[in-house]
């Protein structure tokens, strides 16, 4: 019915509005049914099926290795799919611990293994503002964690079965190649950043140095290298299209090129948004049709939520997608206020044009994700936009090369020290920290808003019509009202007992102040992670820090801290909650009879034995025991 009316709208020329919301509401029932199609846990066979509740049972679980995270301090970190549990066939993925050895090779993409252990359930957040990693996991369909040693491990099968298997092998021979021809280690690092999309190997160092400058992007294979590379390959098969039928194999040639690269790459979210985006551009330009970009970014963005729907939470899918949007609606503007004649400096106007477009599409979301903004992010781009598309040519020659070996050893020692001083260029750039603006609160209201104001700004400065000045008011009250009700709720007083292993903090906020007490090091305390994301949470950069005290007040509820010391005896004063910090040598049955609070927190000073016997003496008395290495950090808003 849809398709015979939006035939006779064709050609009667009458606007039927129930269309349009016919189309909504498909589009709607298309996104559901892709979400429920892909959730994995949904499928029969899937492993949570299984009776996985007994505490202290283990099973035989049958795996594959997926994908090879960045490895922990302790632990090397996999994507695994699961084979079968107790022999009992079943699918889905899991997040493989294994503890660090030294002697024994980590394990690779494809290796098949058995281990008896146990599921274990994703930590949650501990501590408030802290990035919930169980819900990005949760997203990508991963809904548990096994943990093991290297002993506990039986290889079945060391042969490659998928496509991401040999891609991981063509990557691993890759690098044992370029081995041979002494790159640095950071080197070698970023070459597998820049041209097979692995980042696991970045030092934090170097890593924190590109986040700092601004230029985070280039070590993301994302549109920027796939497009450097379509124009490359365009240019290398041109030849091609004087041959009859040429014009064709060329295209085709160019959509197995960049797809294989892309398998390469391991087929992360942001690339394969690009290479999808960019092969409907490699089919329009080769068949000279005419293209529209929003309609190209349209299709890739619809058809690979189609594939798969979790890219929609991807960090970089968004960040991606929106810096796009931004460039093809932007940069024109900006380009357009000023024309240099000289080719150079108009070169470097457009780079400078492109990235600033860039960065008012991504800076919301940014700031929302990563709390920052790298002041001079101009300047590196402004320095390695322009030589990438050079050193990307030359890394595909460098690869290419050291494959059959035939790599001159001055190639690569020339490649290397480009290598290098790009990463001394970014260094300097985020040396620069007077330029860089860390803990910057910024939440999900003020992302809606600053889109909301952005797309108001561009609507107006294209049309100029008296219905966009309508439109442009109403956003900015709209977003005062919403900054308003967002500062009110910020503005109320919360008391926080965090999560700290082997340490106690306590947190007070009133009035826009941040009472910190604890017994560590006052530069320790600001420089703890864990504050930094509250104070940037709450909005707040007023600290003060304070020695613990016995006792606090806040909204009519009295709080006893009870110490290592164990003291607690009391005549008159009843305390609403009882605080246990340093594993105090107490008989808590006796105390809570004697003070009979309301409930029992124990922080993550206490040892875990304590904790366990506290547990259970609360559950005899009836009282909520509030276990902050289980239940995260205590917080009351009041």
């Amino acid at each position: 019915m849809l398709v015979a009316d939006l035939f006779v709208s064709k050609y009667t020329r009458k606007k039927h509005y129930w269309v349009a919301i016919v189309i909504y509401l498909a589009t709607i029932c298309i996104g559901f049914l892709s979400i429920s199609t892909h959730n994995e846990s949904n499928f029969k066979n899937h492993y949570t099926k299984l009776n996985l509740k007994h505490k202290d049972s283990t099973q035989l679980i049958n795996f594959r290795v997926r994908e090879v995270l960045k490895p922990g301090n302790f632990y090397n970190k996999y994507v695994i799919d699961i084979l079968s549990v107790d022999s009992i066939n079943t699918s889905g993925s899991s997040l493989l611990n294994v503890a660090k050895d030294s002697i024994i090779e980590p394990l690779k993409v494809d290796n098949v293994l058995l281990t008896e252990t146990q599921f274990k359930e994703l930590i949650p957040p501990l501590n408030p503002h802290q990035f919930d990693y169980k819900t990005y996991l949760k997203k990508q369909h991963i809904y548990h964690q096994l943990f093991v040693s290297n002993s506990e491990l039986h290889i079945i099968s060391n042969d490659k079965h998928t496509l991401f298997g040999y891609a991981s092998l063509l990557r691993e021979t890759i690098n044992n190649k370029l081995e041979t021809y002494n790159f640095k280690p950071e080197e070698l690092a970023i070459i597998n950043a820049l041209l097979l999309g692995q980042r696991q190997d970045i030092s934090k160092d170097i890593y924190d140095s590109y986040t700092q400058a601004g230029a985070i992007h280039i070590l993301a294979v994302s549109g920027l290298h796939v497009g450097i590379i379509l124009i490359l390959l365009n240019i290398l098969f041109k030849p091609m299209e004087y041959f009859k039928h040429g014009l064709f194999f060329k295209t085709l040639l160019l959509i197995v090129v960049l797809w294989s690269f892309a398998v390469i790459a391991g087929l992360s979210a942001s690339v394969v948004r690009a290479v999808s985006m960019f092969t409907v551009v490699a089919i329009a330009l080769n068949l000279k049709r005419p293209t529209n970009v929003y309609n190209t970014l349209t299709i890739s963005i619809f058809i690979l939520l189609l594939w798969k729907p979790t890219f929609l939470f991807d960090v970089g899918f968004q960040l991606s997608y929106l810096a796009v949007f931004a460039i093809v609606a932007i940069q024109p503007m900006l380009d357009k206020l000023w024309r240099p004649k000289h080719k150079l400096v108009r070169i470097f106007w457009n780079i400078f044009t492109v990235t600033l477009a860039a960065q008012f599409g991504v800076i919301p979301i940014s700031l929302y994700y990563f709390h920052q903004f790298p002041g001079l992010f101009f300047i590196s781009n402004l320095a390695i936009i322009p030589f990438l598309g050079v050193i990307l040519g030359l890394g595909i020659v460098v690869i290419a090369l050291s494959l059959i070996n035939l790599l001159p050893s001055f190639l690569a020692s020339a490649y290397g020290t480009i290598i290098s001083k790009m990463n001394e260029l970014v260094g300097w750039v985020a040396a620069q920290e007077s330029f860089l603006f860390r803990n910057i609160s910024f939440d999900i209201i003020h992302v809606l808003i600053s889109y909301a104001i952005i797309i108001s700004i561009l609507i107006y400065l294209k049309t100029k019509t008296f219905k966009s000045v309508v439109s442009l008011l109403f956003i900015i009250i709209i977003s005062q009202s919403a900054l308003i009700f967002d500062k009110r709720e910020k503005a109320k007083n919360s008391f926080v007992v965090f999560h700290k292993s082997r340490h106690s903090i306590i947190g007070h906020k009133l009035n826009q102040k941040l009472h910190l007490y604890s017994n560590s090091n006052d530069s320790i305390l600001n420089n703890d992670k864990t504050i930094t994301n509250y104070k940037v949470g709450i909005n707040t950069k007023t600290t003060i820090i304070d020695s613990i005290k016995n006792i606090y007040t806040f909204n009519n509820y009295k709080l006893l801290v009870i110490d290592s010391l164990g003291v607690y005896k009391t005549k008159n004063f009843k305390p609403t909650i009882v605080l246990l910090q340093h594993s105090p040598k107490i008989n808590l049955e006796r105390l809570i009879e004697q003070l009979q609070p309301e409930l029992i927190i124990s922080d993550g000073s206490n040892y875990k034995s304590y904790q366990e016997r506290w547990r259970a003496t609360c559950e005899a008395k009836k009282i909520p025991f509030h276990q902050t290495s289980k239940k995260g950090a205590f917080i009351y808003n009041y």
